[in-house]
């Protein structure tokens, strides 16, 4: 009896060590090992994803809560061997009847014509004045992007933001809140508001304005906007590639000088892993993640602003309002199979091996559902108690 019930014990003992070791090594993944299992996460929730949207994408109307978002699909050129170019392009119109902002959504359709590339012109889902940068504008527009990499095969890194009048308003507020989707924006005949370019840092920006849009002053801040990106990239020459063009003799509507906007932003592509990230938070709908950096949803505030930046296996936290954050790796930014290296002011907060896992895996997926944005590993920074 006493022998049975020994080696019953042993034999428990064993299992568990099993089970043990097996967990660890879920969480030590090789870089082989976590790109098979990102592989396969990422085609399973993108499957699953896409039996939701498929049924909206086919009646070319995406719905999130109470909005609805019609759009229009174009495709011109030919399909390039990395997959085609997105164009989102934002109406005009705002705080007026249905009718009116249809008439404008129908303009927009037939306004811009890429080379190559799908040009989606979506309608707003409100009519008011700030139709186009309210908070679920964030997920619409990041509906509109997964289903165009799934149906349309778009590539993720090659999508371009633009809008005109209102539109342009909303190009002002959602390039730099969702910088981290765009390779490239193009604002025409908007106002800014409270926008600021900041987060702006590492995609291609435009303005473009008629000499006498002089309606809310838009034409004199197009001008001050410009030369604010002047003095960024002066100070930060590896980022805030941007151009501003004022259209002499021009009002409002600038005889269409603006289409050769399309040109300029095909030039650029997303790095979705900028050694260097600015990001500050605004109001309209604060986020809780940005590029590879991460926040706590309770330290979300107006204006705070996170700057890191890495060389190497090395990454500097250069400016941090949180008290604490995340930052996301994967073997696409560093090698993952040595120490990394965390300063702050002089002083290492870390330098250890970071370890890749099918959690981190599954928390970037769902958190992104943007293949470039699969992070197996994740360092918590904590600079305040």
């Amino acid at each position: 009896m006493k022998r049975a019930l020994l080696i019953g014990f042993l034999i428990l003992m064993l299992g568990t060590v099993v089970i043990w070791l097996g967990r660890r090594g879920a969480e030590r993944l090789s870089v082989e090992q976590a790109e098979m299992f990102a592989e396969r996460e990422w085609s399973s929730a993108m499957s699953q994803l896409m039996d939701n949207y498929l049924p909206m994408w086919s009646d070319r109307c995406l719905k999130y809560g109470n909005y609805a978002m019609p759009f229009d699909v174009q495709i011109f050129g030919q399909e390039p061997a990395n997959g085609r170019s997105l164009y989102i392009s934002m109406h005009g119109g705002g705080n007026v009847p249905a009718n009116v902002n249809d008439q404008q959504w129908e303009n927009q359709k037939h306004l811009y014509k890429p080379k190559e590339g799908v040009y989606i012109a979506p309608r707003a889902a409100v009519d008011d004045w700030n139709m186009w940068f309210r908070p679920h504008i964030d997920t619409l527009f990041e509906m509109l992007i997964q289903c165009a990499v799934s149906e349309l095969n778009v590539n993720p890194n090659r999508v371009y933001l633009m809008g005109y009048s209102a539109g342009g308003d909303g190009t002002y507020r959602m390039a730099p809140r969702l910088a981290d989707h765009w390779a490239a924006a193009s604002m025409m005949a908007g106002h800014p508001g409270e926008a600021w370019p900041l987060n702006l840092r590492n995609i291609g920006y435009m303005i473009w304005m008629g000499e006498h849009d002089s309606a809310y002053n838009r034409n004199e801040l197009a001008v001050e906007y410009g030369r604010l990106m002047d003095s960024l990239q002066m100070a930060d020459t590896c980022g805030y590639a941007h151009k501003t063009t004022i259209v002499e003799g021009c009002g409002h509507w600038m005889n269409r000088a603006d289409t050769a906007a399309v040109d300029w932003l095909y030039q650029f592509e997303r790095n979705p892993y900028p050694e260097r990230v600015v990001w500050r938070q605004e109001d309209s709908n604060l986020r809780d993640w940005f590029y590879y950096l991460s926040i706590p949803e309770d330290e979300m505030a107006k204006d705070k602003e996170l700057r890191v930046e890495y060389c190497g296996n090395t990454i500097n936290i250069l400016k941090s309002d949180y008290n604490s954050f995340t930052i996301h790796l994967n073997d696409k930014m560093m090698n993952l199979s040595k120490p990394v290296t965390v300063e702050y002011n002089g002083n290492i907060l870390y330098k250890d091996k970071v370890y890749r896992s099918e959690s981190n895996i599954k928390e970037s997926i769902a958190k992104h559902m943007d293949k470039n944005y699969i992070f197996p590993a994740k360092i918590k920074i904590q600079l305040k108690e």
